[in-house]
C-alpha cells in the first residue's frame, strides 16, 4: 500500500520523506499511513513539534496536504497557507479576496506524469483555484485569471442558491471532480457533480443528481419537479478507484429537508453512493440509503475503498457509513451489497400531503455503531433533577426509532441526531486487515412541523428560509445554530446583511436574498414583528448583489421548528451516556473488534463522572504503527493515540482549542509528524482562536 501514498520530491532533503498528498491520505480515502516511527512503544515520548497561530477565532475543520517539505492548509477565512512541515514557517499565502467564513476540510494536488507541471487546487466559496504550488500565484491559463466558479454551468433550469464547496475534489488522470454545498431549503440549486480539466478549467462532463427528462430516474420525481427542486448534492466529498476509473461519490439530500410533498416519490439521486464513470460521467450504479428523506439523513462522509476476505475469497469492496449509524458494505464493480439487505417497514406520513417511503433499507451486518431509539430507560441519570426534568420532556415526544415521519404539533426524536452518528469526519481503514475505525455522536435531536401562516414578507422569509436552523422562536441551539434574539444585539444590520450574504460557519451564503425582501427579513430578525417588512424603514436598507433564482419550488404548506438538541438544563444531553463513542468494525465478518467511549466533559470529569464521551467533530487517522490519531472531542481540547488492536488509550495531549479537524500525519527528513487544526467553535464558552499543531518525537 506504500505506494498509494508515496509522492517523493526529487528536490527534498533527507534520508526519506512520505507524503500526505490527497484529501483522506490515498485517493481510496483510507486514512491510512504505512509510517512506524511512532508506534504503540515510543508514543508515549510525543510531543508538541511546532505549532502555527493563524490570528483568526472562528471553525477551521482543514486536514492538510503535505507534499514533499511543504504543508498545505486554510485559515478559517479560507486564506490558503503554505508552511514549511518540519518547523511550521509560513512560506507564502494566497487571498482570494472572496470574503467567506464557509469551512475548508482540505485542498487538491495535481502533477503530471513527468512531473513537470504542479497545480495545487484550493477552493473558496464557489470558486476553484489553480496555484502554483511553489508561489502560491494563480495558473493564469485555468479558467478565469485562475479560477473556475461552481455557480456557472448547472444549466438554466437550475434554481439558484447557495454554492459552497467545502471538501476538496478528486483528481483523476488530467480531472478534478467536484461536488459543492448548497442549502437545506428553497430555492437550491441542482446538485450536479462535474468533472473539469485540470489545465484549462473547461468542464468535460456533469452528472445530473436530479435526473432530467428522459434520464433514469426521472420517474422517481413529480413531473417537472427537476425544474424547481434542488439538492442532492455531493458535498461530503468522493473516492476514487483508480485502477477501474470508478468515482465513488455520495449524495446528499433533496430540498426541503423535512417536507416533500413537492417531491413525492423516492426522490434519485439524492441520499444515493453513485459509482461514476470517473473518465465520462457515465452512471455504473447506485444505492440509495433513504428513499424520500423527510430526516437529512444525507450521506455526511466520503466512503472507503477496501479489500475484504468474503464467503472465502477477496472482494475489492466499498464501504460508506451513515448519519443514523449503519455501515453499508458494497462490492465495489457491481454493487452488490456483502451482507444480506432489509427493506423494512415504517409508519406513513399524518401530514397532509407527505408521502413517505412504505420502506427503508437496512443492513443485517455490520450492528449500527449508534444508539437507535431512545426509551424512558436511557434517560440521563446525572442528577436526579436532570432526570426529572428529561423524563417530563421525553413524555411529551414521539419516540419509535428510525425513520418516524415528522408530525405536526408534536417533537418526533431523532436518535442517533440530526448530526450523527457519523458526520464528515468520516472513518479509517486498516488495508492490511480490513478493520474499519469511526468515531460516532450519540446524542437525540427532535424535530417537527407546523403549519406556514401566510404573515408579513420578513416572517415568511425567514419561516422558509431560515426557522430550519434558528427556529421558529429565533433564539436557535448554540453554538450550532445561535439565537439570531442574541446577535441583534451585537450586531447591526448592515453586519447581519453580510452574514446573510456571506454564510458564516456552517450557515451557508443566501445570493437569492436581496432588496426589500432582504430587508424585510432583517427587520423581523431584529423585531420578532410577524407584520414587518411590510414597510422597511430606507434609513437602515442594506443593497445587495442581484441574484433571484429563476425557478421557486411552490409555497410549502408546512415547515420544519428547527433543531433541536435533547440536552437538559445545564445544558449536557438528556439521555444516558455514552454520548461519543470510537468503534472498530472488521468489515470481513460485520462483527465489532472493540467499542469505546469517546471524549469528556472536564467540569463533569473532576467530579468523578469519566467516560462519558461527547459529541465529536473530525475523523481518525490509522497507522502501521498499531496506532489511531484523532482529536475530533468538542470539549476537553485532547488530541489522542489508541491501540488499534484493543482501543486502550496510550497517549493524550490536550492542547489550547479542540481538534474539531481530521489530522494527517507524513515524514520529512525522516522524522514523523502528526499535524492537526484546532478551534473552538463548539465550544462558544471556551477560549477561542485557531492554530496547527503538530507533534513528532524529540
Amino acid at each position: 500500500m506504500i505506494s498509494a501514498h508515496r509522492h517523493v520530491e526529487a528536490a527534498a532533503a533527507g534520508p526519506k520523506n512520505l507524503d500526505w498528498p490527497v484529501y483522506g491520505g490515498s485517493k481510496a480515502g483510507e486514512r491510512y499511513s504505512p509510517l512506524t516511527q511512532i508506534n504503540r512503544d515510543t508514543v508515549k515520548r510525543l510531543k508538541v513539534a511546532w505549532t502555527f497561530d493563524t490570528g483568526e477565532a472562528t471553525g477551521m475543520q482543514t486536514q492538510p496536504l503535505i507534499v514533499g517539505r511543504t504543508l498545505f492548509a486554510y485559515t478559517p477565512s479560507q486564506i490558503v497557507l503554505a508552511l514549511d512541515a518540519a518547523t511550521g514557517k509560513e512560506l507564502w499565502r494566497f487571498n482570494s479576496g472572496i470574503k467567506s467564513s464557509q469551512p475548508d476540510r482540505g485542498l487538491s494536488y495535481w502533477s503530471s506524469a513527468d512531473g513537470k507541471e504542479k497545480r495545487l487546487f484550493a477552493q473558496t466559496l464557489y470558486a476553484v483555484w489553480a496555484l502554483d504550488p511553489a508561489t502560491g500565484k494563480p495558473i493564469e491559463g485555468f479558467g478565469d485569471g485562475g479560477h473556475i466558479d461552481l455557480r456557472n454551468d448547472l444549466g438554466v433550469e437550475s434554481p439558484q442558491g447557495t454554492v459552497a464547496i467545502t471538501t476538496p475534489g478528486s483528481v483523476y488522470k488530467n480531472l478534478i471532480i467536484l461536488g459543492f454545498r448548497t442549502g437545506e431549503t428553497s430555492p437550491s440549486p441542482h446538485g450536479d457533480i462535474r468533472a473539469y480539466d485540470v489545465r484549462t478549467g473547461q468542464m468535460k462532463w456533469s452528472f445530473h443528481t436530479i435526473p432530467h427528462p428522459g434520464e433514469p430516474g426521472y420517474e422517481t420525481w413529480p413531473k417537472d419537479a427537476w425544474k424547481y427542486t434542488g439538492g442532492a448534492n455531493n458535498w461530503a466529498g468522493s473516492v476514487i478507484d483508480e485502477k477501474r476509473g470508478i468515482l465513488y461519490a455520495p449524495t446528499g439530500s433533496a430540498v426541503t429537508d423535512f417536507y416533500g410533498a413537492d417531491r413525492a416519490g423516492n426522490d434519485l439521486y439524492a441520499n444515493c453512493l453513485l459509482a461514476i464513470d470517473a473518465a465520462t460521467g457515465k452512471l455504473l450504479w447506485h444505492f440509495q440509503a433513504v428513499h424520500h428523506d423527510m430526516w437529512d439523513r444525507d450521506f455526511p462522509a466520503p466512503p472507503v475503498l477496501v479489500t475484504v476476505r468474503h464467503d472465502g475469497k477477496l472482494v475489492d469492496a466499498v464501504a460508506q457509513v451513515t448519519k443514523h449509524g449503519q455501515v453499508f458494505v458494497f462490492d465495489r464493480v457491481t454493487g452488490s451489497p456483502l451482507f444480506p439487505m432489509e427493506e423494512r417497514p415504517y409508519p406513513a406520513s399524518t401530514t397532509p400531503g407527505e408521502v413517505a417511503s412504505p420502506t427503508q433499507p437496512m443492513p443485517t451486518r455490520p450492528e449500527p455503531f449508534a444508539r437507535q431509539r431512545l426509551t424512558a430507560d436511557l434517560l440521563t441519570q446525572r442528577t436526579p433533577e436532570a432526570h426529572a426534568w428529561a423524563a417530563k420532556e421525553f413524555g411529551t415526544f414521539i419516540s419509535d426509532g428510525q425513520f418516524i415521519p415528522l408530525r405536526v404539533g408534536r417533537q418526533t426524536v431523532v436518535f442517533p441526531g440530526f448530526d450523527g452518528g457519523a458526520e464528515w469526519g468520516g472513518e479509517a481503514v486498516d488495508p492490511k486487515d480490513a478493520i474499519l475505525y469511526i468515531n460516532s455522536n450519540d446524542i437525540a435531536w427532535t424535530g417537527g412541523l407546523k403549519p406556514t401562516v401566510a404573515d408579513g414578507p420578513g416572517a415568511t422569509t425567514y419561516g422558509s428560509q431560515c426557522a430550519v436552523c434558528h427556529g421558529v422562536d429565533r433564539r436557535g441551539q448554540p453554538p450550532a445554530f445561535p439565537s439570531l434574539v442574541d446577535a441583534t444585539t451585537r450586531l447591526s444590520a448592515n453586519e447581519m446583511a453580510g452574514v446573510v450574504h456571506d454564510g458564516r460557519g456552517r450557515m451557508p451564503s443566501f445570493p437569492t436574498l436581496t432588496g426589500d425582501t432582504l430587508q424585510a427579513l432583517l427587520a423581523y430578525v431584529r423585531t420578532g414583528d410577524e407584520s414587518a417588512g411590510r414597510s422597511v424603514n430606507r434609513d437602515d436598507k442594506v443593497e445587495l448583489a442581484a441574484g433571484a433564482g429563476a425557478n421557486a419550488a411552490p409555497p410549502a404548506k408546512y415547515q420544519f421548528t428547527g433543531y433541536r438538541k435533547f440536552l437538559d438544563p445545564e445544558g449536557y444531553p438528556a439521555v444516558a451516556p455514552p454520548w461519543g463513542t470510537l468503534n472498530a468494525i472488521d468489515l470481513n465478518t460485520g462483527r465489532y473488534v472493540w467499542k469505546i467511549p469517546f471524549g469528556e466533559y472536564p467540569e463533569l470529569a473532576v467530579k468523578g463522572m469519566k467516560d462519558t464521551g461527547s459529541e465529536n467533530y473530525g475523523g481518525p487517522v490509522v497507522t502501521a504503527g498499531g496506532l489511531l490519531f484523532i482529536g475530533a472531542t468538542n470539549f476537553d481540547n485532547k488530541m489522542h493515540a489508541y491501540d488499534v488492536s484493543n482501543g486502550r488509550l496510550l497517549w493524550e495531549y490536550t492542547m489550547d482549542f479542540a481538534g474539531n479537524a481530521t489530522p494527517a500525519t507524513y515524514m520529512v527528513a525522516g522524522k514523523q509528524y502528526v499535524v492537526i487544526a484546532t478551534s473552538s467553535v463548539h465550544n462558544p464558552k471556551a477560549k477561542q482562536g485557531a492554530k496547527y499543531v503538530a507533534f513528532a518525537l524529540p
